[in-house]
């Protein structure tokens, strides 16, 4: 870890929420290059079931990735109103379905917690902390987790 991220630890940071199905969770603003609304895929036969397929963005091919599906919740049935959320991962972009962008937030460390103890590697991997804010709690997800290192290399 830097000094730049212990600093940015004490102060806390900026998140992006958003909803999936009906669930709350966020992403640190900067692992998101844009957002756009939804655009029908290309589907990419024998990827695996969260891939939703691919779109053209701007000469660059991205896969779409529906992370309700990825969570292991119900999969989307995307419409209007979904959104797609574009990273960059490495040396590949990404989209990532989500139902719905609510706000920008800025998170202090005092709302930070750890994640609790669940007995699951997959909860451990793939949240960074739990956020308390004034009526709810939201997950923040470690982005670099929805898509496996070797399917990364692969894409």
């Amino acid at each position: 870890m830097t000094e730049a991220d212990i600093q940015n630890d004490a102060k806390g940071h900026e998140v992006i929420s958003f909803l999936v199905n009906e669930h709350e969770f966020c992403v640190n603003i900067q692992n998101i290059r844009e957002i756009r609304g939804w655009i029908p895929v290309t589907p990419l036969p024998h990827s695996p079931d969260y891939i939703l397929g691919v779109i053209n963005l701007r000469g660059v091919i991205v896969p779409i990735i529906d992370l309700s599906a990825r969570l292991g919740m119900a999969a989307s049935d995307p419409g209007k109103s979904h959104v797609i959320m574009v990273t960059q991962m490495g040396e590949n972009t990404y989209g990532i379905l989500v139902n719905m962008v609510l706000d920008i937030v800025q998170i202090s460390s005092e709302q930070l917690r750890d994640v609790p103890e669940v007995n699951s590697s997959v909860v451990k991997n793939s949240f960074k902390n739990v956020i308390a804010m004034e009526d709810r709690i939201v997950s923040e997800i470690i982005f670099e987790s929805i898509v496996p290192e070797n399917e990364a290399e692969a894409a």
